[in-house]
């Protein structure tokens, strides 16, 4: 018997069922089922385990051009795709993809070829934000599941912050919708993500194994400016806005389901734009800049110096110094720990403003709000000194704007 006839497959000691499992779109995706010797036996005979191929474990190798289910003995977990390229019409696909990359075309289709013939190539964390509905940017998710089928899961915020990711470790691409990031733990971790080649996967009672990591990540969000805090020299992140569509087409879906085959050759015979990678992401940074990543990075500025304004001038108002000491951690107290802003946004506003704190560590007096009255502290650190004539000037120029 050959091993591509036989449903069975045996990982180590325990056997497994290969399955067709059916979506409601109709299409089947290839599954593992754990399944046990004694059935296999009352369903095949006892002599049939002999003939079910073994493995000694499993490793995911994604390949799209020249896929192999097995390598050095480990059977592949890396879903092999159902379309096959072949010359036909792209119309409506080019269409829809200028409609989502616009002037960036040609680094869009640069990125949606590395991802099909150079799945392993380290990409950007592609970002689509509108604040206007009927964009197409959910449409674009669902086109890319239907090229990459099960390699392409979904996840939810709460998922991605979950320490169990033995669902999505394994996948081509992780695409997150509607994302809204609240800590900069999950910044930090999806920045981490997308340039490590190595990540630990977990399942619930299982103990974490090390496994390579090829994921690439795409986040929608109708959040344009709160949606992620990156700073502007940031290189991972491509952030898109994508406009809303002149004229819905209720069918645009299936049409772009049907050229697939064609745009699979197309991405196969295509010369890219980007020939060789200029850094880790494969695009410069001047590349992926775009406006909606400059507008990003200064609504988060703005917003923290907009807040630490509204909180000095508030204290000067109760207090009668002319001249306040005070440290980062102070000034979160006085914020009220607004969400998102943190102690290193708070000395880079300072920085931009020209402060620069104490060389050393030494007593200064600072006030804490308690009850709706102020009440002086005595306390140790390396203070910023902000004079009030500064706070009222910048809060003047601040309400005229």
């Amino acid at each position: 018997m050959k091993k591509e006839k036989i449903p069975y497959v045996r990982i180590g000691t325990s056997y497994f069922k290969r399955s067709l499992f059916p979506t409601i779109s109709g299409d089947k995706i290839e599954t593992l089922i754990r399944w046990s010797v004694e059935t296999i036996k009352q369903d095949e005979g006892k002599d049939y385990l002999s003939h079910i191929p073994k493995y000694d474990g499993f490793i995911c190798y994604p390949d799209h051009i020249n896929y192999k289910l097995e390598y050095e003995n480990y059977y592949n977990t890396y879903n092999p795709l159902s379309s096959i390229p072949e010359k036909g019409s792209i119309n409506y696909t080019m269409l829809f993809l200028k409609h989502i990359f616009g002037k960036q075309i040609n680094l869009g289709l640069d990125y949606l070829q590395l991802l099909y013939t150079n799945p392993t190539q380290t990409l950007p964390i592609l970002c689509l934000v509108s604040h206007e509905r009927a964009t197409g940017k959910s449409t674009f998710l669902k086109w890319l599941r239907f090229i990459f089928e099960s390699n392409l899961t979904y996840l939810t915020n709460s998922d991605f912050a979950s320490q169990f990711n033995s669902d999505w470790a394994n996948k081509l691409l992780i695409c997150i919708d509607e994302v809204l990031f609240k800590t900069e733990e999950l910044t930090e971790r999806i920045k981490y993500l997308s340039t490590t080649n190595i990540n630990k996967m977990e399942a619930k009672g299982r103990d974490k194994v090390e496994v390579f990591f090829f994921s690439k990540f795409i986040l929608c969000s109708n959040n344009e400016r709160t949606f992620i805090k990156i700073d502007i020299e940031e290189t991972r992140f491509w952030v898109i806005k994508v406009p809303k569509i002149e004229k819905e087409d209720t069918q645009l879906l299936h049409k772009l389901k049907t050229e697939i085959p064609a745009f699979l050759d197309f991405m196969l015979n295509r010369e890219l734009n980007v020939p060789k990678p200029l850094t880790r992401m494969w695009f410069s940074r001047e590349q992926i800049r775009t406006k909606a990543l400059v507008r990003l990075f200064n609504y988060n500025n703005q917003k923290v110096e907009i807040y630490l304004l509204e909180a000095f001038y508030e204290l000067f108002q109760e207090i009668p110094d002319e001249v306040l000491n005070i440290c980062p951690k102070d000034i979160l107290l006085l914020m009220e720990k607004k969400k998102q802003i943190e102690a290193k946004d708070i000395r880079r506003v300072l920085k931009e403003w020209g402060f620069q704190p104490k060389n050393n560590s030494e007593t200064y007096t600072i006030y804490h709000l308690t009850f709706a009255d102020y009440h002086s502290v005595k306390r140790r650190g390396r203070y910023y000194t902000i004079s009030k004539s500064f706070i009222l000037s910048k809060y003047d120029a601040l309400m005229q704007e």
